[in-house]
């Protein structure tokens, strides 16, 4: 009876799937990713932009740039992107995560890139286009909500 139970439990497994993982990028894919969405510098804001001919929001230039450089589709607004991929810590930042801010008096109404050396690059605003920033700025320490890694 042990015998018979023994190869029927193989049979099982040999029948499960094996559990499927996120694919990691590799680091050339991530330095690709910050070299294209920092190429795309003095791209004009558009609200609900997602385009590199129209130009792009916030969301839509985050969305852009993961869809070009890793094939990844994220949701369309940044509130609905940061509940996505893993909550990382500021002092965890590696080029390629997302960062978040509270801009409109509203958690997560802001999403950028996150580039390296404390700086992150985004599409800011009506009449301005997208740009480099430093995080240590005042500005974006006040407003600074949190960070997520979409790819590791």
């Amino acid at each position: 009876m042990n015998k018979l139970f023994f190869i029927f439990l193989l049979l099982l497994t040999a029948c499960a799937s094996p559990p499927v993982r996120q694919q990691n990028a590799s680091d050339d894919q991530i330095n690709e990713l910050v070299m294209y969405a920092m190429s795309l510098s003095n791209t004009p804001y558009r609200y609900g932009g997602n385009s590199v001919n129209s130009g792009f929001d916030c969301s839509g230039f985050v969305g852009h740039v993961y869809r070009h450089s890793l094939g990844i589709n994220l949701p369309r607004t940044s509130k609905e992107i940061s509940r996505v991929g893993i909550p990382i810590d500021k002092s965890e930042l590696r080029p390629g995560d997302l960062v978040f801010y509270n801009t409109l008096h509203n958690p997560f109404s802001h999403v950028g890139i996150y580039v390296g050396d404390g700086k992150f690059v985004h599409s800011p605003k009506s009449g301005d286009s997208v740009r480099t920033e430093q995080m240590q700025l005042g500005y974006w320490q006040a407003r600074y909500n949190g960070a997520r890694r979409i790819r590791r």
